[in-house]
């Protein structure tokens, strides 16, 4: 079933209005008509079970049927901090987070970062980041839409990152995967969590050094060297399947 995303003030006792963009792409695109069944959310894990009652020129109305629906949030609140990779890694890793359930998604200017963002490429860049997290959103019948917000530098991160409960940094010279394990594990629902992905070339010992002095633990992912769009997805992978809920 497809899903759509309104602002709350759409949202009306028993209808829900859709405008914009996904007008065209509901009667345009999905060619759906009047009497079939959508979701709606309102971005706060709220779902409406709809079925639509009429399509007009820039709106389309949409009857609610069911209120919260399955609850499709992890009870875990996971914002990864991403070192800014080459050419388009960041669209897929914003892809694949966005559908393991990571709640937000901080870009970082790390030292061994290869690109350079002015803040007009920047400003674009956001807006295209945050336009595939809404795309994901829909795709994995997420109850929110992640948000993608500016880089910002490695110690404005660690600063972000002190009001978390648990903040993770893999590091590729970390030894002891029973230890990663025992952290995992102890992860609670209600937890806030950071992580902390590097670049291509890795973080520098420094950065290393004063994450963990400014209270992050460092993990290991395995014998294996991840790439820097792999190691995020496998550390959420792991967190998602021990805090799902039935």
């Amino acid at each position: 079933m497809y899903r759509f995303f309104v602002e709350k003030n759409r949202i009306q006792e028993n209808l829900i209005e859709i405008c914009g963009a996904d007008v065209n792409h509901i009667k345009n695109v999905l060619r759906m008509r009047v009497g079939e069944p959508l979701l709606v959310s309102d971005g706060e894990d709220r779902e409406y079970l709809c079925r639509i009652c009429e399509i007009g020129k820039e709106h389309v109305m949409a009857q609610i049927e069911d209120v919260n629906g399955p609850c499709r949030e992890l009870p875990v609140k996971v914002t990864l901090f991403q070192a800014l990779p080459k050419g388009d890694k960041m669209e897929t890793i914003i892809q694949k987070m966005v559908e393991l359930g990571v709640c937000q998604i901080v870009p970082v200017r790390t030292k061994r970062c290869v690109v350079k963002l002015d803040e007009k490429k920047a400003e674009n860049k956001v807006k295209r980041w945050n336009t595939i997290s809404l795309s994901a959103a829909k795709q994995s019948k997420r109850g929110i839409v992640p948000e993608v917000f500016h880089p910002v530098t490695f110690q404005q991160a660690l600063e972000q990152a002190k009001q978390m409960d648990l903040v993770l940094i893999p590091y590729e010279n970390a030894e002891g995967i029973a230890y990663t394990r025992s952290v995992l594990e102890k992860i609670n629902p209600k937890m806030q969590v950071g992580i902390f992905i590097g670049p291509e070339g890795g973080f520098t010992l420094e950065e290393v050094t004063k994450a963990k002095e400014a209270g992050a633990l460092e993990i290991t992912l395995g014998k294996r060297i991840l790439r820097t769009e792999t190691a995020g997805m496998a550390l959420m992978s792991a967190i998602m399947i021990l805090n799902e809920q039935e």
